[in-house]
């Protein structure tokens, strides 16, 4: 096995970290949830979700990463008792990496194809129905989507080829300034617009009215689902970074560096979109489609609309990159602790195979749309979507949060004692029994709603077919966390 790579800088880690958690979940999905559910206030509710649940979760996978010096792929057996089951629970980071890649690297080419299409002022001077119809066009065309697929795919394994310093840090450094850049830019375009002023108080005065008027248990769930799947935890993509660091500074201290920068951008991406759809009169809760349809119709009435376009689908695509990048790195180092591969070897297999996996959700547009595996009207995106969001980031970080607060896996004592090595902010231990008895309950309870969410309007074979799936699932980590070994064993 080679020696283990470590980042060049703090600085380093502590963007690679942000922009794996920075992505379309960001950019795309926060400032339509926004619109949906009252601005202001479900912003206040998703920042105290992110304090209570997002920044735990994140330092339980930056310690087990830290204290291993190994991917999630080893991390478990480098760190659980013997005899122990836990190691078992890796399938879900190493299958939640993977799937996520073989839809978000789609997605991605969405972005960066949108970004060029801006460029050559494809959208310039055509009528809203040209606009929605560019954006079926291109689904319908599967050499079109394959081709940005592909391209997706062979830019992020190149960057994971150079190795982690030369690679993956340099180039996320890169990505992560010029988003930043960026996303001021925009911004500040943003609020300057004649008639962005209600955009901006309805973005920064909670109403708590209109928040009423949505069904408060609606907008707190969608706050906490959000503050959940933002930071992208709970399938290793955060674990392998704590692998990748020494000991000098305390992890509570760098997650929360962490979070308020995937935050910031958060923040920032609705300062670009909502106060422009007040201005231009365009409703900010137009759901997925915001982005495609309604933010191209946008820009074309705008001053200066193919430039500013051009601008923000750069700003997209720069942010979709960074979460790629960042996960694929973890595909690559999970060959390498499986298997003591060479990173040469890993990037090469690994990226012939994820090209070969993302067909699919290429296909599921076209030639296979009649693939609708979780109802009417779904696609093979979707699909593998509900198998990441709504089943292995909340299952995977249920699993890491038991593995450390159990004392037949790894401990709060181990945990508390690697977390707060090093300066900087300490994790408090008057939170041992928060972190083993609420927060899993926590994680449970989103698991459960988001499968009601998803099927109760469906047939109902359907629904109780995926809901026992559901719980068979739940009852194979609980399973392995309940085990305690014979003497024999252990």
């Amino acid at each position: 096995m080679e020696k283990r790579e470590a980042f060049g800088s703090r600085l380093g880690y502590i963007l690679v970290s942000a922009g794996c958690a920075i992505g379309i979940g960001n950019v795309w999905k926060f400032p339509f949830l926004c619109g949906q559910y009252g601005g202001a206030a479900f912003i206040l509710i998703y920042l105290i979700f992110l304090l209570i649940m997002g920044i735990p979760v994140m330092i339980c996978e930056f310690t087990m990463g830290r204290a291993s010096k190994r991917s999630a792929a080893k991390a478990f057996e480098a760190l659980e008792p013997a005899g122990t089951r836990w190691h078992w629970l890796k399938w879900i980071s190493i299958l939640g990496c993977w799937l996520l890649m073989m839809y978000y690297t789609t997605v991605a080419g969405w972005m960066m194809y949108y970004g060029v299409r801006h460029i050559r002022g494809d959208f310039v001077g055509q009528d809203p129905a040209t606009v929605a119809g560019g954006f079926t066009g291109m689904l319908g065309s599967a050499p079109t989507m394959l081709l940005w697929t592909v391209l997706v795919c062979i830019l992020g394994f190149v960057i994971c080829y150079f190795g982690l310093q030369n690679g993956v840090e340099r180039i996320s450094k890169f990505l992560m300034t010029a988003l930043l850049i960026l996303m001021i830019v925009l911004a500040v375009h943003s609020v300057f617009l004649d008639g962005a002023g209600a955009g901006i108080k309805f973005y920064l005065v909670p109403n708590f009215k209109d928040m009423a008027a949505k069904g408060i248990g609606n907008v707190i769930f969608a706050a906490m689902s959000q503050a959940f799947f933002t930071l992208s935890i709970g399938i290793g993509a955060m674990l392998i970074f704590g692998s990748y660091i020494g000991e000098d500074r305390s992890l509570t201290g760098e997650s929360v560096i962490v979070t308020a920068l995937d935050t910031a951008v958060a923040l920032m991406a609705g300062f670009i979109i909502i106060p422009a759809c007040f201005a231009y009169g365009i409703e900010p809760d137009a759901g997925p489609g915001l982005i495609f349809i309604t933010i191209p119709n946008l820009f074309v009435g705008m001053p200066g609309g193919q430039f500013w376009g051009a601008l923000f689908f750069l700003f997209l695509t720069f942010a979709a990159m960074t979460t790629v990048v960042a996960v694929l790195e973890n595909l690559v180092a999970y060959d390498m602790d499986l298997f003591g591969w060479t990173r040469k070897k890993s990037v090469l297999v690994s990226a012939v195979l994820l090209i070969v996996l993302s067909v699919p959700c290429v296909l599921g547009y076209n030639l296979w749309s009649g693939i609708q595996l979780i109802g009417e009207g779904s696609t093979v995106l979707d699909f593998e979507d509900f198998l990441v969001s709504n089943n292995l980031l909340p299952l995977g970080s249920l699993a890491f949060v038991l593995f450390i607060s159990r004392k037949n896996g790894w401990g709060w004592n181990n945990f508390i004692a690697e977390a707060n090595k090093g300066k900087g902010m300490k994790f408090p231990n008057a939170l041992k029994n928060y972190i083993a008895y609420v927060l899993p309950l926590i994680i449970i309870v989103i698991y459960l709603k988001g499968y009601y969410d998803m099927f109760h309007e469906k047939p109902v074979g359907l629904m109780i077919g995926w809901f026992i799936f559901a719980l068979l699932l739940l009852g194979f980590i609980f399973y392995v966390a309940l085990y305690r070994p014979s003497k024999k064993e252990a």
